[in-house]
């Protein structure tokens, strides 16, 4: 695809291109206008980091988004098009259904990405008093709360491996444990957690499974013939889109519990 094959942008964009556009960020998070820029229209969001900008194509072509977060770039890991306007990466669409989804996408990984959580963890804690034990541990329960809430962004509220959606049943599982993680940074990283079903989460922080750099369930010899049929272990479906933060922590995991690199 080249820039010429995609057309030009409708500048200015007319009322339904507007209206649309609008409703799309909305609906997706972004409800803070940004203004018009050569035909993109502009939204910001008061919880996901970065900026997303929108554009249609002339006679009612291609829908355009435009995104500005490196890290919202990395992790959406979308084909780009090479089209000229805003942002860092701009990506095209033939219907509203797949924008709205690239929208929402990026509104997830926005408020989950490493340095979201720990900004709104900063935000909250930067009055709480630390000097006692009972003080420092309201602090770490604010901490994990936080990240449960990006990891629940992340994973979208389900575990992958079991598909359970139900929040009380789900445990946000630290890879490399709180407790020795080097700073709260390291602590709120959601590429250092993953969203398990509590069976699933027992089994992992207890080492009796891991996974592997392509997100496949390796079990532990010490997990009974019973505990791997009630976890349904075969038929656990790997990780997917496990990125390098998520290797290295995960090869972390293996090696202190005895798996090797």
């Amino acid at each position: 695809m080249t820039e010429s094959s995609l057309g030009i942008i409708e500048n200015p964009p007319g009322f339904v291109v507007r209206t649309e556009a609008r409703k799309a960020a909305f609906d997706n998070g972004f409800r803070i206008e940004q203004g018009e820029l050569q035909g993109w229209l502009g939204f910001a969001s008061t919880t996901a980091r970065g900026h997303i900008f929108i554009a249609r194509g002339e006679g009612g072509g291609l829908w355009y988004l435009a995104l500005d977060h490196p890290g919202v770039i990395a992790e959406i890991a979308l084909p780009q098009a090479p089209l000229a306007g805003p942002g860092a990466a701009r990506y095209a669409f033939e219907g509203l259904p797949d924008i709205y989804t690239a929208i929402s996408t990026a509104w997830r990984f926005g408020v989950s990405l490493p340095d979201a959580p720990l900004a709104r963890f900063d935000a909250a804690t930067r009055e709480l008093p630390r000097s006692t034990e009972a003080e420092r541990m309201v602090v770490q329960r604010v901490g994990q709360n936080i990240f449960r809430t990006a990891l629940m962004d992340y994973w979208q509220g389900r575990c992958p491996l079991t598909g359970i959606a139900e929040p009380e049943l789900l445990r946000a599982s630290h890879i490399v444990p709180w407790a020795h993680c080097k700073d709260d940074a390291q602590r709120l990283d959601v590429h250092n957690g993953l969203l398990l079903s509590a069976l699933w989460d027992a089994a992992f922080d207890t080492g009796l499974v891991s996974f592997s750099d392509s997100g496949q369930a390796v079990a532990s010899p010490r997990l009974s013939s019973e505990a791997r049929a009630w976890l349904l272990f075969d038929a656990a479906p790997p990780l997917s889109a496990l990125t390098p933060a998520h290797h290295r922590n995960l090869a972390r995991h293996r090696l202190s519990h005895g798996y090797g690199a």
